[in-house]
């Protein structure tokens, strides 16, 4: 695995090979940066069943000023700080070896700097945790700044129309992968429904 773009551009990544782990792929991962552009520059990026790390890391190399990695899997976790020593960015970077789904109900206290937040989990957790899934997606949009970008990665059995304010994202197909993109341009108006 290695770096696309940015100032780290073709560095290489470790990783374990561990199943567990689901890296995003390559071309996807090229596709999604492109999406996102230079508004990546000076985002707090925050990437949520993180793996390997590659999608914050990633973000660093194009401008990001920090990134926040959430992996329970503590071997996984221990991964991503060895590609932060091995990128030499690890000034930049916090990782929280716990749940993700506990992890992002005190994600309200960030810094009020716009987030790119990278919900990339294995496809699987989107069938037998749809509504754990959904509602974190929620809280996080509900809680963005403004000029926030939130992704989401899923196959086919998720019908992005259950994504919350459905029709504000942008949805790309790259199968097997499905990406999912909004845009925090607003704030969230005073009459959506708020998270109960």
């Amino acid at each position: 695995m290695r770096i696309i773009g940015g100032q780290l551009k073709h560095k290489k990544i470790l990783y374990s090979g561990d199943e567990r782990t689901r890296p995003m792929k390559e071309r996807v991962r090229e596709a999604v940066f492109n999406l996102i552009g230079p508004r990546i520059e000076g985002m707090h990026a925050i990437d949520l069943f993180a793996g390997t790390g590659a999608l914050g890391m990633e973000a660093l190399s194009r401008g990001a000023c920090h990134a926040t990695f959430i992996e329970r899997h503590i071997p996984t976790s221990k991964l991503i700080r060895d590609n932060a020593e091995l990128l030499e960015v690890t000034d930049k970077v916090t990782i929280h070896p716990q749940n993700s789904f506990f992890w992002t109900k005190g994600i309200g206290g960030l810094k009020p700097e716009p987030w790119v937040v990278f919900f990339c989990p294995p496809y699987e957790l989107f069938e037998s945790m749809r509504g754990e899934m959904v509602s974190q997606i929620t809280r996080v949009q509900q809680h963005a700044p403004v000029g926030s970008v939130l992704v989401v990665e899923f196959d086919q059995r998720f019908d992005p129309t259950q994504l919350p304010q459905a029709e504000r994202w942008d949805v790309r197909p790259y199968p097997p992968a499905i990406v999912a993109i909004f845009r925090q341009d607003e704030p969230l108006a005073a009459d959506e429904p708020s998270e109960a």
